[in-house]
């Protein structure tokens, strides 16, 4: 069984690279290629759920390469390869005939086999070039529409910034062989003596939180929002910011026994899910607000690792996936008919379009909490297993759902408003809207907002004891009914006083209104200090590649090319006239030689006295 487990990830990454390598010739076929191959990798990823394969390959001494289908990596691969499915078919109707579509569709599939890889990698070697490969191609995603140069800056700064938090992966594996782990496996990593063990889970961590987008890594995320709306539902729902809460959710044997590193996780997680609420409550665009919401609804499975829910957050994990996968397209699919993705413009976007309008509702009030919908039940799972580990986390938890109600009540508001007069003056901002949705947005929509929708059900008990099975979690905190409860209430009641609210702007000063909608101005902090001096450092090599490196390279066979022609002046010509002079001599003794071959024997008895004369005189001389 271990061929289906390197077939699975096989797949989307051998017809990405090809798709992504074929260019304007497999345009026409990559829409109907890409779509095959997710469906092929959907197929494996339920029979590997299924089978739970494990394969192992020498990689290096002492370190193999191994990839393996458990029950947490089982829920991972089903729910990336079923949203990379839904993503593509959208994306089918999304881009026009002058568009790289085989490009699109190759990086896609490569984004996505990378996160196959990342999720079931068995050691840190595997799972570090999965990650590498992801964020490779997530900068070519973002970066798509690579001629406009607001979009290659936030491509930059997205990857840049990633980047800085990943070489937390290096440290951890550099710390994990010091301290002992010379095999690189994610089970025996827990087993690092100190102070490795200290260094392995310090990069672990920092690691994670950067590709979650957790505070202070959260900015990347708000840039990433200039990709392409099909890219952005697939980076923000299963996978990119997804794999940082696995990986902790995977190591949650490691933060346990660092001792500091589950409560340092957990605090991270509730921190950024409260305080990028009210980022995303202070947005006035939809896709920024869906980017910092994406944050904060990461932050809970990032709280849930840290205080050892792994049922929970796997739970949040997957319900979220079908959620924001909906919103994000939806908003797609509105930026693609409308030009906008502006709050304001939106007006009256759910009644002109109802059926984008009715599935972005559903997956929006999933996200706010409201029950008997997916994530009320999720998000209570998570609470549930912190007031048994920290009431203080469960009270800041909280709070944080009441916030997301807010912000998911206020992008409804909009969209569901009249139009109002003269709102065509507010659409093509962002691109000449197309007036229509495509018709493979209808049926991928609804499919998306009924699991956001249906997927709760992974809270009742039976079914949440099945999950932990599957996990092999062992007991978990399960939702009291009081619970459940004060959160259904809190929900309504916010989200009540979102609607009541309306438009009208955040009840804090200008100046933190201000300070909210730009993500605290972290970015700006970047890149001062990450992307301009990585920028101009790269400008100086490639600078000094050109003047020195690459004018020495070719400065070698321009000087042997001046000594050869030197050498054909100077030595050359003699040498050609010595030869040419030898060869004339030879001819000239041979015509000499030829003059006593006169056929006659007289003279051949002659030359022969003449001969042993001369050999008698040479005698006599030399005695």
């Amino acid at each position: 069984m271990g061929a289906l487990a390197w077939l699975l990830i096989a797949v989307p990454l051998g017809t990405g690279a090809v798709l992504a390598c074929t260019g304007r010739r497999g345009d026409r076929i990559a829409a109907v290629v890409g779509i095959a191959a997710a469906g092929l990798t959907v197929v494996l990823a339920v029979l590997a759920s299924v089978v739970r394969p494990v394969a192992t390959a020498g990689f290096l001494r002492g370190i193999d390469a191994g990839v393996a289908v458990d029950g947490l990596s089982a829920v991972l691969v089903v729910t990336v390869a079923v949203v990379t499915l839904a993503v593509l078919v959208f994306a089918a109707g999304e881009f026009g005939p002058d568009e790289s579509r085989a490009r699109f569709t190759g990086l896609m599939l490569l984004f996505a086999g990378a996160m196959l890889v990342t999720v079931t990698a068995t050691g840190l070697a595997l799972l570090l070039m999965g990650w590498e490969v992801m964020g490779a191609t997530s900068w070519a995603l973002i970066g798509f529409w690579w001629r406009e140069p607001r979009r290659v800056h936030a491509a930059n700064v997205a990857f840049l910034t990633t980047r800085a938090a990943d070489l937390g992966l290096y440290l951890a594996a550099g710390a994990a062989v010091a301290g002992g782990v010379g095999t690189l496996a994610l089970a025996e990593l827990p087993a690092a003596t100190s102070p490795w063990l200290t260094v392995l889970t310090v990069g672990i961590v920092l690691a994670a939180l950067g590709k979650s987008a957790q505070v202070p890594f959260h900015f990347w995320l708000s840039r990433a929002m200039e990709g392409p709306s099909p890219v952005s539902a697939l980076l923000h729902s299963a996978t990119m910011v997804a794999a940082g809460a696995y990986l902790l959710l995977r190591l949650h044997p490691l933060l346990a026994v660092s001792g500091w590193g589950g409560p340092l996780v957990a605090w991270f997680g509730a921190g950024t899910a409260l305080v990028l609420g009210l980022v995303a409550v202070a947005q006035n665009d939809l896709k920024q607000l869906l980017a910092a919401s994406t944050c904060a609804q990461i932050g809970f499975m990032v709280l849930a690792a840290g205080i050892g829910g792994i049922t929970a957050g796997t739970m949040q994990l997957v319900a979220h996936a079908a959620t924001k996968s909906a919103l994000f397209l939806a908003a797609g699919a509105w930026l693609t008919a409308l030009g906008t993705k502006a709050l304001p413009s939106l007006r009256g976007a759910a009644r002109r379009y109802p059926v984008v309008g009715v599935t972005f509702t559903v997956a929006a009030a999933s996200l706010a909490g409201l029950p008997p919908l997916s994530l009320w039940v999720t998000k209570d799972a998570v609470l549930a297993a912190a007031v048994e580990r920290a009431p203080v986390l469960y009270v800041v938890g909280l709070a944080a759902a009441v916030v997301s109600a807010v912000y998911s009540i206020k992008a409804i508001w909009f969209v569901w408003q009249p139009e109002p007069p003269g709102a065509e003056t507010g659409w093509d901002t962002e691109q000449p809207g197309a007036r229509a949705v495509s018709t493979f947005a209808w049926p991928i929509l609804a499919v998306l907002a009924g699991l956001a929708a249906v997927l709760g059900v992974l809270g009742i008990p039976a079914v949440g004891d099945s999950v932990r099975g599957l996990l092999g979690a062992g007991p978990g905190a399960t939702p009291m009914a009081w619970e459940l409860a004060l959160s259904a209430m809190l929900a309504v009641g916010a989200s009540a006083l979102a609607w009541w609210w309306g438009d009208r702007p955040v009840p804090v000063g200008a100046a933190a209104r201000r300070w909210l909608a730009a993500w605290f101005g972290f970015e700006r902090a970047a890149t001062v200090l990450v992307v301009r001096p990585t920028m101009a450092l790269a400008r100086a090599l490639a600078a000094f590649d050109d003047r020195i490196l690459d004018r020495a390279v070719m400065a070698v066979p321009a000087l042997g090319l001046r000594l050869a022609k030197l050498a054909d002046r100077r030595t050359e010509i003699p040498v050609d006239g010595l030869v040419h002079g030898l060869a004339r001599g030879a001819g000239w003794l041979g015509t000499l030689a030829r003059r006593p071959q006169t056929g006659q024997l007289h003279q051949y008895y002659a030359q022969a006295v003449a001969v042993l004369a001369v050999l008698a005189l040479l005698i006599i001389l030399v005695r």
